[in-house]
């Protein structure tokens, strides 16, 4: 597929530069910024079939396997699972799917519908209470014994709309609150409302809703580290500031912060298109810095803490994280499956590949974008593609079949 330059963007000032060129901005309200351009690409690899035979060339760690658990799936988006392995899917096209594989061979026997309801997404388990969320609205029920959803209550509404993000997440902190993250309306702008591009904390039953954390523009993964309790999130970065910019970031969450969107970024760049009202300097004393930055556009979905014990020791307390993948970057970034490392007091430590090969042919395709991530009771991950429609399973040890 043929990269694109879509357009020279002029941002304060007319004009066109290179690819990725970016004017020097003031850092002082005093020396008032003049002008700002990046050349935006848009280019997605062209997709293939996730066909058994490329499958089996993706790449895990020596030791691991990675294998279908579903197939045929539509477009499955986040999971949650149950302590007896049965498995619950949103998909994109506004339902829910309940899989089960009842001979444990690590391969979905059963698929079936049990919920529909439009922009579905966010999933959070709480013993058998399952917990959903939509744009607006969160709503829970109670699990059956044969999985099923009993009655459906909604404990909380009146979420701002979606715009650009509407793709929400929920899950519960060690706290034992509610967290649900509401992502900007936009790529970069001054928000009327005031809990989109935020993290949002509440009761189980919705009550005593309030703002945890400012400035995310969309932060789909998070989790909180087994040990420490310290809960990081993963931002999307702002979009048409070059190839190479914003880096997404991994962010300690932390009640009462502002992380900088959309003003600051990374590690106090100034986004040249929107100022804040009482000027950068002032604005940038107010903002948290990311505790680590990844490659511009990889688009993180979603962010666990491996917990089980049947990956290798060094893994557990570990972060997986799914990147979905660019489309406005003239070299593709993402699409794959990587390992955020910790080291023994807690503190994260860097970025590396864990599962690869989805985009193929020199980068030319891809068979896979990555989103949804859960542990299965056998200490297994799950990881869902929404464009092919695919569950993986990715083990340890010996083969499923």
């Amino acid at each position: 597929m043929k990269r694109i330059p879509l357009f020279c963007l002029p941002l304060l000032i007319a004009g066109c530069s290179t690819a990725s060129e970016v004017q020097p901005l003031s850092s002082t309200p005093e020396d008032p910024i003049n002008r700002a351009r990046v050349e935006g690409f848009v280019f997605q690899p062209e997709r293939v079939d996730a066909t058994d035979a490329r499958v089996a060339e993706l790449q895990v760690p020596e030791g691991f396997t990675i294998e279908k658990y579903a197939e045929d799936m539509g477009k499955p988006r986040m999971l949650a699972v149950r302590d007896d392995g049965t498995v619950y899917v949103t998909r994109r096209e506004g339902d829910i799917y309940m899989l089960k594989d009842a001979d444990g061979d690590g391969r979905a026997d059963s698929q079936e519908k049990i919920f529909e309801m439009k922009n579905i997404h966010g999933l959070a388990l709480r013993g058998d209470e399952l917990y959903m969320m939509a744009v607006n609205e969160i709503m829970k029920t109670s699990l059956r014994a044969d999985g099923k959803f009993g009655p459906i209550d909604t404990i909380a509404k009146e979420f701002p709309e979606g715009g650009q993000h509407n793709n929400r997440t929920i899950a519960f902190g060690p706290d034992g609150m509610l967290y649900a993250s509401v992502g900007s309306t936009c790529n970069a702008c001054k928000e009327t409302n005031d809990e989109n591009a935020t993290m949002v904390r509440m009761n189980a039953d919705g009550s005593e809703r309030k703002i945890f954390a400012k400035g995310l523009r969309n932060t789909i993964g998070f989790d909180w580290h087994p040990e420490t309790g310290a809960f990081y999130g993963l931002d999307h970065g702002i979009d048409w500031l070059g190839d190479d910019a914003q880096r997404e970031e991994l962010n300690l969450l932390e009640d009462g912060k502002h992380y900088g969107w959309p003003y600051i970024y990374e590690d106090g760049e100034y986004n040249p298109a929107d100022e804040p009202d009482e000027g950068f300097a002032a604005f940038e004393k107010k903002v948290t810095s990311p505790v680590l930055t990844y490659t511009a556009h990889s688009a993180p979905l979603d962010l666990i803490f491996y917990r089980g014990d049947q990956f290798p020791a060094e893994y557990r307390n570990d972060a997986i994280v799914t990147l979905r993948g660019s489309w406005n970057r003239s070299e593709p970034s993402g699409y794959k499956i990587v390992r955020i490392t910790f080291d023994d007091n807690g503190q994260p430590t860097g970025f590396e590949d864990f599962a690869t090969g989805w985009l193929r042919n020199k980068d030319q395709q891809q068979m896979g974008r990555l989103v949804g991530l859960a542990e299965m009771p056998d200490g297994s991950l799950l990881a869902t593609d929404d464009t092919n429609g695919i569950i993986y399973r990715i083990a340890y040890g010996t083969r499923s079949r």
